[in-house]
């Protein structure tokens, strides 16, 4: 069985396809897979921290649940393993959008078994975020001791996620 289609199959965002059918029933999505993402709030959340180092999203696309929690472990761990309890991370973005696939089926004698094109909605595989330009992904917050960790933390988490992004500081304002 076949894997994961590569992250750029479904990063542009696209209106998401409706189907109308003369059968209500056809016209509905039955089953929506899981989240993959644990958590979207890490840290301390109650202290006021000094600064707000934010990842942000440079252009317009649809980021995969499964890259957000990739980037997600990476960012948390690093800054558990060099700032302790001393940062509050949060993800702003949840995976709403339905990425769907028609499979086809290969192999001898396999063409009678499938439909083709004629009735291709298809079956939800995953699901995305959409992301428009300069929407933040991630954003921590630090003091001012934990502030390049915290952009190192960000950018190694750019890598791992289609599209680029951009680090962006501001202090906080209490």
């Amino acid at each position: 069985m076949a894997g994961l289609r590569k992250g750029c199959c479904y990063r542009r965002l696209e209106r998401p396809y409706t189907r109308k059918s003369k059968y209500k029933s056809k016209s509905y999505i039955k089953a929506f897979p899981n989240h993959k993402i644990s958590r979207f709030e890490m840290g301390e959340r109650n202290r006021s921290y000094e600064y707000k180092v934010k990842l942000v999203s440079k252009g317009t696309l649809q980021i995969r649940q499964n890259s957000i929690e990739s980037a997600r472990m990476i960012v948390n761990r690093a800054l558990q393993d060099n700032l302790g309890t001393n940062y509050y991370l949060k993800i702003n973005v949840y995976p709403h959008h339905a990425l769907r696939e028609n499979k086809m089926l290969g192999g001898a004698h396999a063409d009678r078994l499938q439909t083709g094109m004629a009735h291709s909605f298809g079956k939800v595989v995953n699901t995305a975020a959409q992301m428009k330009k300069g929407k933040e992904l991630m954003t921590a917050w630090v003091f001012r001791s934990g502030l390049d960790q915290a952009k190192q933390a960000l950018k190694s988490a750019a890598p791992r996620l289609s599209g680029q992004f951009g680090i962006e500081i501001e202090p906080v304002s209490v």
